[in-house]
């Protein structure tokens, strides 16, 4: 130890500093490996020891610079797997990375942006996804930036929720909106994920399938945190605001909670994801926000994490011991040769020394490994214990709510109860009090039977009733007494409620105004017990009137209670005879309704019958419909094996239009049957729209047969199974509807899928040059004739204003003939329209011939062009800066262009046709002009040629040696040039030929019609047309 001491200190302090940026090295290399390892471009899932290295490197150096610099060079455009890869890396990271990941991540906003930008415009499987994960990964980014009381694992207490949202209503609303967002993003990923993918256990273990469902395992974490968090600010918030206020809220609520559910039942029936996540399961229905009691029913989902096999490779320290013990050694054996010069070979105590304290050190630090290794087996133990503590406390805090409710329940219920009893007491005394006046009343008529002893009770109950009315003046006085103190407790209470609420004045004056209505009531009824003592007072001397009255009343009640019991008597003997009447009502009444039920038993069996016997004839007229669509369709594909239909063919134009109508015809079918699935008594609409997509599909099915014998061999095999395939999936949709288990679930998808592929053959063999759209073909014709009419006459013009008379007299009267031919020509296809068109608009004619318009329009073109470039060529001679080349070949590109306008017009045009004659004259007399005009150039040629005689009189033997060899260099040039260039005029013809022999074979009327018995499959290429000579007619 001494001698360690002994160092000298600035060989400590260069040895530490190395040290350090060499730890600091390994620590880049080492995440740099990590990086590379975990984000690459092969289909597979990032394993989870690379990512755990990378989440130790953030909290190593505590942010995430590293992890950045690294990521920001990677070529994330080139690969939509490797931004897959870099999108879940960030993921992992900002869950389980350092606190500071976040604000290094939010810095990196717009390179995330853009990555997602980038792929979101390609129609790429994995661009899709990257695209959707870069926007959670925003959205998740400026949450947690915007609410720092949320880390980004999610993972907070009820307690910090609550006080996250505080009691603002407004806060709540924003922050429960901005959680649904945030579920939002969630969902669509996994909803992505899994519309890519088939869901089945097989596919699950392999890896390209495993590659894109490895991040679903955040979103499984982050979900089942966001439905808690919302469950209780849903909750929160119907304690605060109307249910009607909310309605969107709980709709919003209930879709995700569908989807979320949907999600977690998905994932937890594969096996990549049973081995590594607990995936909670949710109830059958969502919470009831309405019932404020079902928040004791909710229970948050809790996601476990299984405890992980060790792997076969240990983990890499962040900082390699090995690379440091070996490198520490030469590194301070390099100080101490530099200090004290080189070492003399012997052996001392303090290299030992050294050696024990650097094992000890290695020692210490694998101790020190394994500790850190076992602390975090042991985190990740407690945090599943915690997760099933957190759990098992719900589950207790749910039974302590719902004992609280139950405890509340049978509050209310033993409260209902003693009303009840007390109802019943109440009924009881005042039957026991009816029971009384009645017994008082018999009492009272027995009393006025006795005579004498009557009278002498009746003298001293009035005797008492002089002193009851003494005491109730007594109790009068009193009353009055109280009403006065009422009166002072009134106003004092009245000046008290003044005081405490100022701002409640006007509902005090209205309870002023009640209170002393109530003092004048009071008053009046002590007014009224003024008088009824007065009229005591009178009643005491008008008893001794009343008992002489009595004497009298005593005989009349006598005589009343004898006419009451004759009366009496009488009325029991009618209610008698009325009893009797109304049993024998009752019964006649009682015999009527059962017969009327009687028979409207029968009349609804009646009816009942009727509706099953319309059914069934409904059934059978579909049957029927049925049994012909099938037998439509049977003979549509028995055309696809009939050797007598080789001989028919078919343009894909016709076959495109049929193929399109058919699948239009779907719709009414499916229109149809859903009518007929809703009220199975009326079957019309689906038996119309069933003969309908019999015979298009039928006619569909013929046409693609008929086509395919003109396509190439691939296209043709294909559109014959795609063919059969549509028969055969038509056939079995039909007999779904033959059964009525069935009939309901029959689908159309499979049909319209196999008529859509159909219609993408078609197109495929539609030829390449047809861009234009047949309704507009017509429009097209009238344009181009007139456009080429136009140039002419410009080219003309241009003639005119020439100075050359020379070449005026030459183009100028081939330039007129061009003219006289597009007029002429014009014309004759005007006459083809009215003669052929027949009830057809001319748009319908040539969009029915659509391969003769295109022809037309092509030589059209072809006329017009020509004319313009010879105009050109011409000035560009005169003016010196041309050749006589372009006229030449000007004259032949008119040529062609001319026999090709007459070619075209002669297919539809009648042979006794004077327009015909008289553009065949016009065809003959522009070849002769051209050929005139090929004449005079190559005359021009040759007189130039012959003034242009070289003069070899005064040059040297030598030097005519050298010009002769130049010479034949620029020969051998010239031909090679001459050979190159033939060879791109072949290539330029054929290209040309490509394009425009397509309008050559197909028919024109899109029907199929026999043909000189072809090859099957085989489409002939057809002959490539010679330039016809200038001097042929």
């Amino acid at each position: 130890m001494n001698s360690i001491k002994s160092v000298p200190a600035r060989v400590l302090s260069r040895r530490g500093g190395h040290s350090l940026e060499a730890e600091r090295e390994q620590f880049d290399k080492s995440q740099a490996i990590s990086i590379s390892k975990a984000i690459n471009t092969q289909e597979a899932p990032v394993k989870e020891k690379h990512a755990r290295r990378i989440i130790l490197g953030t909290h190593h150096e505590k942010g995430a610079f590293t992890f950045w610099s690294y990521a920001i060079g990677l070529p994330l455009p080139s690969s939509a797997i490797l931004s897959w890869k870099f999108c879940h890396v960030l993921h992992k990271v900002l869950r389980d990375g350092h606190p500071n990941v976040l604000q290094d991540c939010q810095r990196y906003r717009s390179n995330i942006r853009e990555t997602g930008d980038l792929w979101g415009h390609l129609h790429d499987r994995y661009g899709q996804l990257v695209s959707i994960y870069t926007r959670l990964l925003l959205t998740k980014i400026s949450f947690h930036v915007k609410h720092p009381e949320f880390p980004p694992g999610l993972e907070v207490s009820d307690e910090v929720l609550e006080k996250t949202a505080g009691t603002d209503v407004n806060n709540i609303f924003q922050l429960t909106v901005e959680l649904f967002d945030y579920l939002d993003c969630e969902l669509k990923l996994s909803e992505s994920v899994f519309r890519q993918l088939n869901t089945s256990m097989a596919v699950s273990q392999m890896s390209a399938v495993q590659c894109r469902l490895a991040p679903l395992i955040q979103v499984i974490q982050d979900c089942s945190h966001l439905y808690h968090y919302s469950v209780k600010l849903m909750f929160k918030l119907h304690s605060c605001l109307p249910a009607d206020t909310l309605q969107g809220h709980r709709d919003r609520f209930h879709e995700q909670f569908r989807s979320l559910k949907n999600f977690f039942r998905k994932a937890s029936d594969m096996l990549y994801f049973k081995r590594l996540i607990q995936i909670p399961r949710l109830p059958e229905s969502p919470p009831n926000f309405l019932r404020a009691s079902a928040l004791a029913e909710h229970v948050k989902p809790v996601v476990v994490i299984p405890e992980e096999a060790p792997e076969d490779e240990e983990p890499e320290n962040l900082i390699e011991i090995s690379t440091t013990s070996t490198t520490e050694p030469q590194i301070t054996s390099d100080l101490f040769e530099q200090t004290f010069g080189p070492p003399n070979g012997v052996w001392d105590d303090r290299d030992a020394q050294i050696e024990s304290l650097k094992k000890e050190v290695e020692t210490l630090r694998a101790e020190m490994e394994k500790i850190k290794l076992e602390a975090q087996r042991y985190i990740t133990q407690l945090k599943a214990q915690v997760n099933s503590l957190e759990g098992e406390v719900e589950e207790q805090r749910k039974q302590k709510q719902k004992a609280l409710v139950d405890n509340e329940q049978l509050r209310d219920e033993l409260e209902r109860l003693q009303r009840v009893k007390q109802d019943s007491d109440r009924s009881q005394r005042l039957c026991a009090e009816a029971e009384k006046k009645a017994n008082a009343t018999e009492i009272r008529y027995t009393k006025l039977k006795e005579k004498h002893s009557e009278l002498i009770n009746t003298h001293a109950e009035l005797l008492r009733k002089n002193a009851d009315t003494a005491k109730q003046l007594t109790v009068t006085q009193q009353s009055q007494e109280e009403v006065a103190r009422v009166k002072e407790q009134l106003a004092f209470q009245v000046e008290q409620v003044k005081r405490e609420a100022e701002m409640k004045l006007e509902d005090q004056s209205v309870q002023l105004e009640q209170l002393r209505q109530e003092l004048d009531a009071r008053r009046e009824e002590l007014e009224q017990a003024q008088r009824s003592l007065s009229h005591a007072k009178q009643a005491g001397v008008e008893l001794s009137a009343q008992v002489d009255a009595l004497h009298a009343e005593k005989e009349v009640l006598r005589r009343s209670v004898s006419e009451k019991e004759c009366e009496l008597l009488s009325t029991r003997g009618l209610i008698q005879e009325k009893e009797l009447q109304l049993g024998q009502e009752a019964d006649k009444a009682t015999r009527e309704i059962r017969e009327l039920q009687g028979r409207l038993l029968e009349k609804s069996n009646q009816e009942q019958s009727l509706q099953q016997k319309l059914l069934d004839e409904q059934f059978g007229v579909l049957q029927e419909t049925v049994r012909e669509a099938q037998a439509i369709l049977r003979d549509a594909m028995a055309k696809l094996d009939d050797p007598l239909h080789l001989r028919c063919t078919s343009s894909p134009d016709y076959l495109l239009s049929r193929a399109q109508a058919a699948l239009e015809s779907t719709d009414a079918l499916e229109k149809g049957h859903a009518q007929y699935v809703a009220s199975m008594a009326d079957a019309a609409g689906l038996v119309g729209a069933l003969a309908l997509f019999a015979h298009l599909t039928g006619d569909t099915i013929v046409n693609g047969s008929a086509t395919s014998h003109l396509a190439p061999t691939d296209h043709a095999d294909r559109l014959t199974e795609t063919c059969r395939e549509c028969g055969q999936r038509s056939l079995d949709y039909l007999e779904q509807l033959k059964d009525r288990q069935r009939l309901g679930s029959a689908q159309l998808g499979d049909v319209q899928e196999a008529l859509r592929g159909v219609l993408q053959l078609a197109q495929e063999l539609r030829p390449k040059s047809l861009d234009i759209k047949q309704e507009e073909l017509g429009d097209m014709v009238e344009k181009e004739m007139a456009s080429t009419s136009e140039a002419i006459e410009d080219a003309v013009r241009r003639i005119e204003e020439m100075m050359n008379q020379a070449r005026n007299e030459s183009s100028g009267v081939k330039l007129e003939a061009i003219r006289l031919l597009v007029t002429t020509s014009t014309n004759l296809q005007k006459e083809i329209v009215e003669s052929g068109r027949g009830a057809a608009t001319t748009q319908e004619f040539y969009a029915k011939n659509s391969r003769w318009t295109e022809g037309l329009i092509s030589a059209s073109k072809a006329v017009g062009w020509g004319a313009t470039q010879l105009v050109e060529s011409a000035d560009r001679v005169v003016l010196h800066t041309g050749k006589y080349e372009e006229l030449i070949v000007c004259s032949h590109e008119i040529a062609a262009s001319t026999a090709q306008l007459v070619a075209a017009s002669k297919v539809k045009a009648e042979k006794s046709s004077r327009n015909l004659a008289r553009l065949q004259e016009c065809s003959r007399n522009v070849n002769e002009m051209a050929a005139n005009v090929v004449a005079s150039t190559k005359s021009g040629q040759e007189q130039i040629e012959e003034k242009d005689t070289m003069d070899f009189s005064g040059m040297s033997l030598i030097k005519l040696k050298k010009e002769e060899m130049e010479t034949q260099v620029k020969v051998l040039e010239l031909e090679k040039r001459l050979e190159g260039e033939r060879v791109r005029l072949g290539e330029l013809r054929k290209q040309h030929y490509v394009l425009a022999g397509g309008c050559e074979d197909a028919p024109e009327d899109g029907e199929a019609r026999p043909a000189p018995a072809p090859r099957r499959g085989i489409l002939k290429k057809p002959p490539i047309a010679q330039k016809p000579g200038l001097g042929e007619p």
